[in-house]
Protein backbone atom coordinates (compact mmCIF):
# COMPACT_ATOMS: atom_id res chain seq x y z
CA UNK A 1 0.00 0.00 0.00
CA UNK A 2 1.34 3.45 -0.94
CA UNK A 3 2.01 6.02 1.77
CA UNK A 4 -0.83 8.44 2.55
CA UNK A 5 0.06 12.13 2.71
CA UNK A 6 -2.26 14.83 4.05
CA UNK A 7 -1.83 18.15 2.20
CA UNK A 8 -3.22 21.30 3.87
CA UNK A 9 -3.29 24.69 2.12
CA UNK A 10 -6.08 27.25 1.71
CA UNK A 11 -4.76 27.90 -1.80
CA UNK A 12 -6.60 25.43 -4.05
CA UNK A 13 -4.02 25.76 -6.83
CA UNK A 14 -1.19 24.89 -4.43
CA UNK A 15 -3.13 21.84 -3.23
CA UNK A 16 -3.55 20.64 -6.82
CA UNK A 17 0.17 21.16 -7.55
CA UNK A 18 1.22 19.16 -4.50
CA UNK A 19 -1.34 16.44 -5.19
CA UNK A 20 0.03 16.03 -8.71
CA UNK A 21 3.63 15.90 -7.48
CA UNK A 22 2.89 13.36 -4.75
CA UNK A 23 0.78 11.17 -7.04
CA UNK A 24 3.69 11.12 -9.49
CA UNK A 25 5.86 9.74 -6.66
CA UNK A 26 3.46 6.82 -6.20
CA UNK A 27 1.98 8.27 -3.00
CA UNK A 28 -1.66 8.82 -2.03
CA UNK A 29 -2.31 12.54 -1.33
CA UNK A 30 -5.39 13.67 0.61
CA UNK A 31 -5.92 17.44 0.28
CA UNK A 32 -7.74 19.83 2.62
CA UNK A 33 -8.22 23.59 2.53
CA UNK A 34 -8.20 24.01 6.30
CA UNK A 35 -6.40 22.50 9.30
CA UNK A 36 -9.53 21.46 11.22
CA UNK A 37 -10.73 19.08 8.47
CA UNK A 38 -7.17 17.75 8.15
CA UNK A 39 -7.02 17.04 11.90
CA UNK A 40 -10.33 15.20 11.77
CA UNK A 41 -9.02 12.96 8.97
CA UNK A 42 -5.69 12.55 10.75
CA UNK A 43 -7.47 11.22 13.84
CA UNK A 44 -8.81 8.30 11.77
CA UNK A 45 -5.25 6.96 11.38
CA UNK A 46 -3.30 5.48 8.43
CA UNK A 47 -1.48 8.74 7.68
CA UNK A 48 2.28 8.69 7.01
CA UNK A 49 3.17 12.37 6.38
CA UNK A 50 1.51 15.77 6.72
CA UNK A 51 2.42 18.74 4.50
CA UNK A 52 0.91 22.04 5.59
CA UNK A 53 1.11 25.72 4.78
CA UNK A 54 1.89 27.92 7.80
CA UNK A 55 -0.42 30.91 7.27
CA UNK A 56 -4.02 29.82 6.79
CA UNK A 57 -7.44 31.05 7.81
CA UNK A 58 -8.56 29.53 11.11
CA UNK A 59 -6.17 27.05 12.69
CA UNK A 60 -2.64 27.81 11.53
CA UNK A 61 -0.11 25.34 10.22
CA UNK A 62 1.98 25.79 13.37
CA UNK A 63 -1.01 24.89 15.57
CA UNK A 64 -1.67 21.89 13.35
CA UNK A 65 1.95 20.83 13.68
CA UNK A 66 1.87 21.13 17.47
CA UNK A 67 -1.31 19.04 17.80
CA UNK A 68 0.00 16.31 15.51
CA UNK A 69 3.32 16.20 17.38
CA UNK A 70 1.42 15.76 20.65
CA UNK A 71 -0.74 12.93 19.32
CA UNK A 72 1.63 11.16 16.94
CA UNK A 73 5.27 12.33 17.12
CA UNK A 74 6.20 9.49 14.75
CA UNK A 75 4.33 11.16 11.84
CA UNK A 76 6.59 13.76 10.15
CA UNK A 77 5.12 17.18 9.43
CA UNK A 78 6.57 19.34 6.64
CA UNK A 79 5.59 23.01 6.78
CA UNK A 80 5.56 25.34 3.78
CA UNK A 81 5.68 29.10 4.13
CA UNK A 82 5.79 32.06 1.79
CA UNK A 83 6.90 34.22 4.68
CA UNK A 84 10.55 33.33 4.42
CA UNK A 85 11.98 34.42 7.71
CA UNK A 86 14.17 32.14 9.73
CA UNK A 87 12.04 32.98 12.77
CA UNK A 88 9.08 31.24 11.16
CA UNK A 89 11.18 28.20 10.24
CA UNK A 90 12.62 27.93 13.75
CA UNK A 91 9.15 28.31 15.25
CA UNK A 92 7.91 25.47 13.02
CA UNK A 93 10.72 23.16 14.11
CA UNK A 94 10.03 23.99 17.76
CA UNK A 95 6.36 23.17 17.16
CA UNK A 96 7.42 19.68 16.13
CA UNK A 97 7.89 20.00 12.37
CA UNK A 98 10.22 17.48 10.75
CA UNK A 99 11.25 19.92 8.00
CA UNK A 100 10.31 23.16 6.32
CA UNK A 101 10.18 24.47 2.76
CA UNK A 102 9.97 28.12 1.72
CA UNK A 103 8.00 29.45 -1.26
CA UNK A 104 8.77 29.65 -4.08
CA UNK A 105 10.12 26.11 -4.41
CA UNK A 106 10.71 23.62 -7.18
CA UNK A 107 9.14 20.17 -7.17
CA UNK A 108 12.50 18.42 -6.89
CA UNK A 109 12.87 19.94 -3.43
CA UNK A 110 9.41 18.62 -2.49
CA UNK A 111 10.40 15.13 -3.65
CA UNK A 112 13.69 15.16 -1.73
CA UNK A 113 12.04 16.42 1.45
CA UNK A 114 9.13 13.96 1.25
CA UNK A 115 11.47 11.02 0.61
CA UNK A 116 13.53 12.03 3.63
CA UNK A 117 10.37 12.22 5.76
CA UNK A 118 9.27 8.79 4.52
CA UNK A 119 12.57 7.32 5.64
CA UNK A 120 12.12 9.01 9.02
CA UNK A 121 8.63 7.51 9.28
CA UNK A 122 9.92 4.06 8.30
CA UNK A 123 12.61 4.26 10.97
CA UNK A 124 10.02 5.17 13.62
CA UNK A 125 7.99 2.13 12.60
CA UNK A 126 11.08 -0.09 12.77
CA UNK A 127 11.83 1.21 16.26
CA UNK A 128 8.27 0.47 17.37
CA UNK A 129 8.44 -3.08 15.96
CA UNK A 130 11.82 -3.60 17.61
CA UNK A 131 10.37 -2.49 20.94
CA UNK A 132 7.79 -5.29 20.62
CA UNK A 133 10.51 -7.79 19.68
CA UNK A 134 12.60 -6.56 22.59
CA UNK A 135 9.76 -7.22 25.04
CA UNK A 136 9.26 -10.71 23.60
CA UNK A 137 12.97 -11.59 23.88
CA UNK A 138 13.19 -10.16 27.40
CA UNK A 139 10.32 -12.45 28.32
CA UNK A 140 12.32 -15.46 27.12
CA UNK A 141 15.10 -14.54 29.55
CA UNK A 142 17.90 -14.93 26.99
CA UNK A 143 20.95 -12.68 26.83
CA UNK A 144 21.76 -13.80 23.28
CA UNK A 145 19.63 -11.10 21.68
CA UNK A 146 19.09 -10.86 17.93
CA UNK A 147 16.59 -11.64 15.18
CA UNK A 148 18.76 -10.96 12.10
CA UNK A 149 19.29 -13.83 9.61
CA UNK A 150 22.88 -14.15 10.86
CA UNK A 151 21.77 -14.59 14.46
CA UNK A 152 18.96 -16.94 13.49
CA UNK A 153 21.63 -19.21 12.00
CA UNK A 154 23.60 -19.02 15.25
CA UNK A 155 20.49 -19.91 17.29
CA UNK A 156 19.72 -22.79 14.93
CA UNK A 157 23.21 -24.23 15.37
CA UNK A 158 22.97 -23.85 19.14
CA UNK A 159 19.67 -25.73 19.21
CA UNK A 160 21.10 -28.57 17.13
CA UNK A 161 24.42 -28.83 18.98
CA UNK A 162 23.28 -28.30 22.58
CA UNK A 163 21.96 -31.86 23.25
CA UNK A 164 25.18 -33.58 22.09
CA UNK A 165 28.63 -33.57 23.67
CA UNK A 166 30.53 -32.69 20.51
CA UNK A 167 33.34 -30.17 20.95
CA UNK A 168 32.31 -26.79 19.52
CA UNK A 169 34.63 -24.09 18.25
CA UNK A 170 33.29 -20.50 18.33
CA UNK A 171 34.84 -17.97 15.99
CA UNK A 172 34.28 -14.23 15.83
CA UNK A 173 35.76 -10.81 16.38
CA UNK A 174 36.47 -9.51 19.86
CA UNK A 175 33.33 -8.26 21.58
CA UNK A 176 30.81 -10.21 19.47
CA UNK A 177 29.51 -12.30 22.38
CA UNK A 178 31.29 -15.63 21.97
CA UNK A 179 30.96 -16.46 25.67
CA UNK A 180 27.21 -15.83 25.48
CA UNK A 181 27.02 -18.41 22.68
CA UNK A 182 28.98 -20.87 24.84
CA UNK A 183 26.67 -20.24 27.80
CA UNK A 184 23.61 -20.73 25.59
CA UNK A 185 25.01 -24.09 24.43
CA UNK A 186 25.49 -25.13 28.06
CA UNK A 187 22.09 -23.82 29.25
CA UNK A 188 20.26 -25.73 26.53
CA UNK A 189 22.35 -28.89 26.88
CA UNK A 190 20.74 -30.35 29.98
CA UNK A 191 24.15 -31.01 31.54
CA UNK A 192 23.95 -30.98 35.35
CA UNK A 193 27.41 -29.60 36.06
CA UNK A 194 28.53 -25.96 36.04
CA UNK A 195 29.57 -23.70 33.20
CA UNK A 196 33.22 -22.79 33.87
CA UNK A 197 35.16 -20.29 31.75
CA UNK A 198 38.87 -19.59 31.39
CA UNK A 199 40.32 -16.73 29.36
CA UNK A 200 43.64 -18.19 28.21
CA UNK A 201 44.95 -14.74 27.25
CA UNK A 202 44.36 -13.33 30.75
CA UNK A 203 46.20 -16.11 32.62
CA UNK A 204 50.03 -16.13 32.95
CA UNK A 205 51.50 -19.01 30.96
CA UNK A 206 53.15 -20.46 34.08
CA UNK A 207 49.81 -20.81 35.87
CA UNK A 208 47.52 -22.12 33.14
CA UNK A 209 48.45 -25.78 33.62
CA UNK A 210 47.69 -25.65 37.33
CA UNK A 211 44.49 -23.67 36.66
CA UNK A 212 43.23 -26.31 34.23
CA UNK A 213 44.41 -29.53 35.80
CA UNK A 214 45.00 -28.60 39.43
CA UNK A 215 48.07 -29.55 41.46
CA UNK A 216 49.09 -31.56 44.48
CA UNK A 217 50.80 -30.23 47.57
CA UNK A 218 54.50 -29.64 46.99
CA UNK A 219 54.24 -29.69 43.19
CA UNK A 220 56.04 -26.32 43.14
CA UNK A 221 57.25 -23.72 45.60
CA UNK A 222 53.91 -22.08 46.41
CA UNK A 223 51.84 -25.29 46.30
CA UNK A 224 51.14 -25.52 50.05
CA UNK A 225 48.02 -27.65 49.54
CA UNK A 226 46.20 -29.67 46.91
CA UNK A 227 44.17 -27.58 44.47
CA UNK A 228 41.32 -28.65 42.23
CA UNK A 229 41.60 -27.53 38.61
CA UNK A 230 38.89 -26.39 36.23
CA UNK A 231 38.53 -29.82 34.62
CA UNK A 232 37.26 -31.09 37.98
CA UNK A 233 35.27 -27.92 38.74
CA UNK A 234 33.41 -28.36 35.42
CA UNK A 235 32.81 -32.11 35.84
CA UNK A 236 29.41 -32.95 34.40
CA UNK A 237 29.22 -29.49 32.87
CA UNK A 238 30.99 -27.32 30.31
CA UNK A 239 34.52 -25.90 30.22
CA UNK A 240 34.81 -22.85 27.99
CA UNK A 241 38.34 -22.06 26.82
CA UNK A 242 38.23 -18.49 25.54
CA UNK A 243 41.12 -17.16 23.42
CA UNK A 244 42.42 -20.73 23.15
CA UNK A 245 44.93 -19.58 20.54
CA UNK A 246 46.94 -18.04 23.39
CA UNK A 247 47.47 -21.43 25.06
CA UNK A 248 51.23 -22.09 25.57
CA UNK A 249 52.66 -24.47 22.97
CA UNK A 250 54.21 -26.79 25.58
CA UNK A 251 50.82 -27.26 27.29
CA UNK A 252 48.92 -28.12 24.12
CA UNK A 253 49.91 -31.87 24.05
CA UNK A 254 48.52 -32.37 27.58
CA UNK A 255 45.23 -30.70 26.64
CA UNK A 256 45.03 -32.85 23.49
CA UNK A 257 45.54 -36.06 25.50
CA UNK A 258 42.88 -35.00 28.02
CA UNK A 259 40.37 -34.38 25.24
CA UNK A 260 41.10 -37.75 23.67
CA UNK A 261 41.39 -39.94 26.78
CA UNK A 262 38.99 -38.10 29.12
CA UNK A 263 41.65 -38.38 31.83
CA UNK A 264 44.33 -36.06 33.17
CA UNK A 265 47.02 -35.92 35.83
CA UNK A 266 47.25 -32.91 38.20
CA UNK A 267 50.56 -31.05 38.26
CA UNK A 268 52.93 -33.07 40.46
CA UNK A 269 50.41 -35.91 40.80
CA UNK A 270 50.95 -39.66 40.25
CA UNK A 271 47.41 -40.77 39.49
CA UNK A 272 45.10 -40.23 36.54
CA UNK A 273 41.74 -38.56 37.16
CA UNK A 274 38.76 -39.06 34.88
CA UNK A 275 36.62 -36.14 33.80
CA UNK A 276 33.26 -35.73 32.11
CA UNK A 277 33.50 -32.26 30.61
CA UNK A 278 32.21 -30.80 27.41
CA UNK A 279 34.77 -28.50 25.80
CA UNK A 280 33.82 -25.31 23.99
CA UNK A 281 36.69 -23.22 22.65
CA UNK A 282 36.75 -19.75 21.13
CA UNK A 283 39.17 -17.35 19.50
CA UNK A 284 39.23 -14.09 17.57
CA UNK A 285 42.48 -15.13 15.85
CA UNK A 286 43.02 -17.12 12.66
CA UNK A 287 43.92 -20.40 14.33
CA UNK A 288 44.46 -22.20 11.05
CA UNK A 289 47.17 -19.67 10.16
CA UNK A 290 48.68 -20.20 13.62
CA UNK A 291 49.03 -23.94 12.87
CA UNK A 292 50.90 -23.15 9.65
CA UNK A 293 53.35 -20.90 11.51
CA UNK A 294 53.89 -23.52 14.22
CA UNK A 295 52.28 -21.49 17.03
CA UNK A 296 49.42 -23.97 17.47
CA UNK A 297 49.40 -27.75 17.11
CA UNK A 298 47.52 -28.97 14.05
CA UNK A 299 46.24 -32.12 15.82
CA UNK A 300 44.82 -30.05 18.68
CA UNK A 301 43.26 -27.65 16.18
CA UNK A 302 41.38 -30.50 14.50
CA UNK A 303 40.35 -31.92 17.89
CA UNK A 304 38.84 -28.57 18.91
CA UNK A 305 37.52 -27.56 15.51
CA UNK A 306 34.98 -30.39 15.17
CA UNK A 307 32.01 -28.10 14.53
CA UNK A 308 32.36 -24.32 14.25
CA UNK A 309 29.90 -21.54 15.06
CA UNK A 310 30.80 -18.16 13.57
CA UNK A 311 29.42 -15.23 15.55
CA UNK A 312 28.78 -12.33 13.13
CA UNK A 313 30.19 -8.85 13.78
CA UNK A 314 27.65 -6.30 14.96
CA UNK A 315 27.95 -4.25 11.75
CA UNK A 316 26.51 -7.23 9.80
CA UNK A 317 23.47 -7.67 12.05
CA UNK A 318 21.22 -4.81 10.86
CA UNK A 319 18.37 -4.01 13.23
CA UNK A 320 19.93 -6.17 15.94
CA UNK A 321 21.95 -3.03 16.71
CA UNK A 322 18.79 -1.22 17.79
CA UNK A 323 17.42 -4.29 19.56
CA UNK A 324 20.61 -4.63 21.61
CA UNK A 325 20.70 -0.88 22.26
CA UNK A 326 17.16 -1.09 23.63
CA UNK A 327 18.18 -3.97 25.88
CA UNK A 328 21.19 -2.12 27.27
CA UNK A 329 19.12 1.03 27.82
CA UNK A 330 16.76 -0.98 30.03
CA UNK A 331 19.65 -2.56 31.92
CA UNK A 332 21.42 0.72 32.68
CA UNK A 333 18.22 2.69 33.31
CA UNK A 334 17.37 0.18 36.02
CA UNK A 335 20.92 0.27 37.41
CA UNK A 336 20.94 4.09 37.60
CA UNK A 337 17.29 4.40 38.66
CA UNK A 338 16.53 6.70 35.71
CA UNK A 339 13.45 6.75 33.52
CA UNK A 340 14.91 6.18 30.05
CA UNK A 341 12.48 4.31 27.82
CA UNK A 342 13.94 4.37 24.32
CA UNK A 343 15.96 6.10 21.64
CA UNK A 344 15.11 8.86 19.17
CA UNK A 345 14.99 8.14 15.45
CA UNK A 346 17.88 10.54 14.84
CA UNK A 347 20.08 8.70 17.35
CA UNK A 348 19.02 5.36 15.87
CA UNK A 349 20.28 6.52 12.45
CA UNK A 350 23.71 7.14 13.92
CA UNK A 351 23.79 3.74 15.59
CA UNK A 352 22.87 2.04 12.33
CA UNK A 353 25.46 3.97 10.34
CA UNK A 354 28.37 3.31 12.71
CA UNK A 355 30.75 0.41 11.92
CA UNK A 356 31.10 -0.83 15.56
CA UNK A 357 34.73 -2.04 15.51
CA UNK A 358 34.31 -3.05 19.17
CA UNK A 359 31.08 -4.91 18.39
CA UNK A 360 28.49 -5.59 21.12
CA UNK A 361 30.90 -4.64 23.90
CA UNK A 362 31.35 -1.18 22.36
CA UNK A 363 27.59 -0.75 21.97
CA UNK A 364 27.09 -1.72 25.60
CA UNK A 365 29.60 0.92 26.70
CA UNK A 366 27.99 3.54 24.45
CA UNK A 367 24.53 2.88 25.91
CA UNK A 368 25.85 2.99 29.48
CA UNK A 369 27.34 6.41 28.76
CA UNK A 370 24.16 7.61 27.04
CA UNK A 371 21.83 6.54 29.85
CA UNK A 372 24.13 8.09 32.44
CA UNK A 373 24.32 11.46 30.65
CA UNK A 374 20.85 11.90 29.15
CA UNK A 375 18.41 14.39 30.63
CA UNK A 376 15.47 13.02 28.69
CA UNK A 377 13.37 9.86 28.52
CA UNK A 378 14.86 8.96 25.15
CA UNK A 379 18.50 8.76 24.12
CA UNK A 380 19.36 11.61 21.72
CA UNK A 381 22.28 12.13 19.34
CA UNK A 382 23.90 14.46 21.88
CA UNK A 383 24.00 11.60 24.41
CA UNK A 384 26.07 9.36 22.11
CA UNK A 385 29.89 9.19 22.17
CA UNK A 386 31.44 11.79 19.87
CA UNK A 387 32.85 9.29 17.36
CA UNK A 388 29.31 7.95 16.82
CA UNK A 389 27.46 11.28 16.95
CA UNK A 390 29.80 13.05 14.52
CA UNK A 391 30.34 10.26 12.00
CA UNK A 392 29.75 10.98 8.31
CA UNK A 393 26.96 9.14 6.56
CA UNK A 394 24.54 8.88 9.50
CA UNK A 395 21.87 10.81 7.64
CA UNK A 396 21.51 8.05 5.05
CA UNK A 397 21.88 5.02 7.27
CA UNK A 398 18.24 3.99 7.26
CA UNK A 399 17.54 4.32 3.55
CA UNK A 400 16.19 1.23 1.82
CA UNK A 401 17.83 2.35 -1.41
CA UNK A 402 21.22 3.97 -0.77
CA UNK A 403 20.76 6.40 -3.65
CA UNK A 404 17.60 7.78 -2.08
CA UNK A 405 19.59 8.98 0.91
CA UNK A 406 21.51 11.57 -1.11
CA UNK A 407 20.21 15.10 -1.49
CA UNK A 408 20.99 17.20 -4.55
CA UNK A 409 23.93 19.59 -4.36
CA UNK A 410 21.53 22.53 -4.44
CA UNK A 411 19.62 21.11 -1.48
CA UNK A 412 22.81 20.47 0.49
CA UNK A 413 23.94 24.05 -0.20
CA UNK A 414 20.54 25.51 0.73
CA UNK A 415 20.48 23.77 4.10
CA UNK A 416 24.05 24.74 4.90
CA UNK A 417 23.49 28.39 4.00
CA UNK A 418 20.33 28.58 6.11
CA UNK A 419 22.02 26.83 9.05
CA UNK A 420 24.87 29.37 9.02
CA UNK A 421 22.44 32.28 8.50
CA UNK A 422 20.46 31.13 11.54
CA UNK A 423 23.60 30.71 13.67
CA UNK A 424 24.61 34.33 12.98
CA UNK A 425 21.08 35.53 13.83
CA UNK A 426 20.59 36.86 10.32
CA UNK A 427 23.86 38.78 10.08
CA UNK A 428 24.55 38.76 6.33
CA UNK A 429 28.14 39.98 6.56
CA UNK A 430 29.16 37.32 9.06
CA UNK A 431 27.25 34.64 7.15
CA UNK A 432 28.96 35.55 3.87
CA UNK A 433 32.37 35.53 5.56
CA UNK A 434 31.80 32.07 7.11
CA UNK A 435 30.54 30.67 3.79
CA UNK A 436 33.42 32.18 1.82
CA UNK A 437 31.20 34.12 -0.61
CA UNK A 438 30.59 37.80 -1.21
CA UNK A 439 27.56 39.51 0.27
CA UNK A 440 25.75 39.98 -3.08
CA UNK A 441 25.97 36.27 -3.83
CA UNK A 442 24.55 35.50 -0.40
CA UNK A 443 21.77 38.03 -0.93
CA UNK A 444 20.73 36.40 -4.24
CA UNK A 445 20.65 32.99 -2.57
CA UNK A 446 18.53 34.24 0.32
CA UNK A 447 16.05 35.70 -2.17
CA UNK A 448 15.97 32.38 -4.07
CA UNK A 449 15.37 30.47 -0.83
CA UNK A 450 12.48 32.81 0.06
CA UNK A 451 14.24 34.28 3.11
CA UNK A 452 14.23 37.78 1.59
CA UNK A 453 11.59 39.35 -0.65
CA UNK A 454 12.39 39.20 -4.37
CA UNK A 455 12.17 42.96 -4.95
CA UNK A 456 14.06 43.93 -1.83
CA UNK A 457 17.40 45.67 -2.35
CA UNK A 458 20.43 44.82 -0.25
CA UNK A 459 21.14 48.05 1.63
CA UNK A 460 24.36 46.71 3.08
CA UNK A 461 22.97 46.68 6.62
CA UNK A 462 22.36 43.71 8.90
Amino acid sequence: MSARVIVVDDDAAMCRLLESCLSGMGLEPIAFNNADDALERFSEGDIDIVISDVRMRGTSGLELCTRIAEKRPDVPVIVITAFGSMDTAVEAIRAGAHDFITKPFDLDLIRVTVNRALRQRALHQRLRQLDETHREQEGLGTQLIGTSPEMRRVHDLIDRLAPVDTTVFIEGESGTGKELVARALHDRSGRKGDFVALNCAAMPATLIESELFGHVRGAFTDASSDRQGLFLAARGGTLFLDEVGELPLDLQPKLLRTLQEKTFRPVGGDHETTTDVRIIAATNRDLEAATQSGRFRLDLYYRLHVIAIEVPPLRARGDDILLLARHFIDVFAKATNKRVVGITAAAAKHLLAYAWPGNVRELQNAMERAVTLTRFEEITVDDLPRNIAEQPGATIAAAEDPEEGFATLDEVERRHVLRVYESTRGNKSRTAKILGMNRKTLYRKLVRYGILAAGEEDDGKD
